[in-house]
């Protein structure tokens, strides 16, 4: 699967509208039928980041996501809301989803 972390950093006027501000691209994206899931957390150290976890089923999901309309939208309509270019981390992982964190097993 392909594997990515996102930082996105939202200009402080706003930060709290982000859920919404994006709410079209994220349900488009969980729509798409090779997105294994894409899932926004915001930081609790600053509240101006939010980090976006996100999987797509292999490198021709990832392709058709970054070649959909919604994303195509997206690269127009979300930087004005931005305070920096978001900072990632892509990665090809041989998985095909979460795995248990052994060392925090729940009996």
């Amino acid at each position: 699967m392909i594997f990515i972390t996102a930082k996105w950093r939202i200009k402080p006027e706003h930060a709290e509208a982000w859920p919404e501000i994006s709410r079209s691209f994220t349900e488009a994206t969980r729509a798409e039928p090779g997105c294994l899931w894409f899932d926004w957390s915001r930081s609790l150290e600053d509240e101006t980041e939010y980090v976006l976890v996100e999987a797509f089923r292999d490198g021709e999901a990832g392709s058709a996501h970054v070649t959909s309309q919604h994303f195509h939208d997206a690269r127009a309509q979300l930087p004005p809301y931005l305070a920096e270019t978001p900072r990632i981390i892509n990665a090809e992982i041989d998985q095909n989803g979460w795995s248990e964190l052994g060392e925090m097993a729940v009996d």
